[in-house]
């Protein structure tokens, strides 16, 4: 496999992780402090390069990924990162987005001779280390052969759902029906109560 130049944004509970099995497969990893420099440092010390900023970072790698919050903090970065961006790099969001956002920013990229792929991520903290975590991708098939091999560092389960902006849209889905199952499950012990079976 050959090694790709990676930059990623967001190396805490899951970033971090996600980060660690890059370097672990082979890849040339970029990172950037944010809060807490602990992951940085830990990362730093396994091979990963430190970059000062947004525009550095982007200077260094042709595969970029973004673990944010949400869409907000997404569209700060990828304005902080357009100044340094390669020709043909491609941007991998893994964060929770507004999938009107992530339609909005592959678009602007595009526009610029990159690309934006959406891979929302299912799993926890000790998966992420794991390198185990599963994803939905939304991106062209072009640019979802290039990133799979980095992606399959950190996700032992891969779905290449289609066009930019399905990983969200998906993610999204996935997560109403999970508080969808939340609202039924306390609606059924409060019932449950009532009628006197314990359910503590």
């Amino acid at each position: 496999m050959s090694k790709q130049q990676v930059g990623f944004i967001g190396v805490g509970l899951m970033g971090h992780g996600m980060a660690k099995n890059i370097l672990a497969g082979g890849h040339i990893l970029t990172v950037i402090a944010h809060r807490s420099r602990t992951s940085v440092d830990d990362l730093v010390s396994k091979g990963a390069q430190e970059a000062a900023d947004l525009v550095a970072l982007a200077q260094a790698a042709d595969i970029i990924h973004i673990c944010a919050p949400g869409s907000p903090q997404v569209e700060a970065i990828i304005a902080g990162l357009m100044p340094g961006l390669r020709k043909g790099a491609i941007i991998v969001d893994c964060s929770t987005s507004d999938p009107t956002s992530t339609e909005k920013l592959a678009a602007m990229l595009e526009a610029k001779g990159c690309f934006l792929a959406d891979a929302p991520l299912g799993g926890t903290p000790v998966q992420a280390e794991s390198g185990e975590l599963s994803t939905m991708v939304g991106a062209s098939d072009d640019v979802f052969a290039r990133i799979k091999p980095v992606i399959d560092c950190w996700a032992a389960s891969v779905v290449h759902l289609g066009p930019t902006g399905l990983g969200h849209k998906m993610k999204l889905l996935n997560n109403f029906l999970s508080l969808g199952y939340a609202a039924l499950y306390s609606e059924a012990m409060a019932v449950g109560r009532k009628v006197g079976i314990s359910v503590d």
